[in-house]
């Protein structure tokens, strides 16, 4: 990894999203006329993309953050029968990888996990209810709210 960013990535790549798009590990990106279509992502570093992908397909099978950031993109983009949906979700994670490699040699501070919870605790119960009731309705059902005892 240091071979190919260096040991001080600051000084070649003024943030994190300049080394993922060197990488070749951002989000591709094809709009015209205001569609938004396949976008495939871009040709980067030979040698650093793999290793990347690797990294992640270890990362997510331990419990942590990157395990449920994989999860959460997999569910997006299809579900666990889908290859393209894991293999996008694998992308992801290498991306979000290669960010906290950045940080962590950018600034000298060592990486924190925010933990295999951190998408349910970042939600808003009540703006989640209100949301799946309004789904409901639209469905055409009735909803009555009460609190559990």
């Amino acid at each position: 990894m240091i071979s190919e960013i260096g040991p001080s990535p600051r000084d070649h790549f003024p943030t994190a999203g300049h080394l993922a798009s060197w990488a070749g590990l951002c989000p591709g990106n094809h709009e015209s006329a205001g569609k938004r279509r396949s976008g495939r992502p871009r040709h980067g570093n030979v040698y650093l993309q793999p290793v990347l992908v690797e990294i992640a397909w270890a990362a997510v099978r331990h419990e942590g953050y990157l395990k449920s950031l994989y999860h959460r993109h997999v569910m997006r983009n299809g579900g666990y029968r889908s290859a393209t949906a894991k293999g996008k979700a694998i992308f992801t994670v290498a991306h979000a990888i290669l960010v906290i490699i950045w940080h962590v040699l950018a600034t000298g501070k060592p990486y924190d996990d925010l933990g295999p919870g951190y998408f349910d605790r970042r939600a808003d119960p009540e703006r989640e209810a209100q949301r799946l009731i309004a789904r409901l309705e639209a469905l055409g059902k009735h909803v009555t709210v009460e609190d559990a005892a």
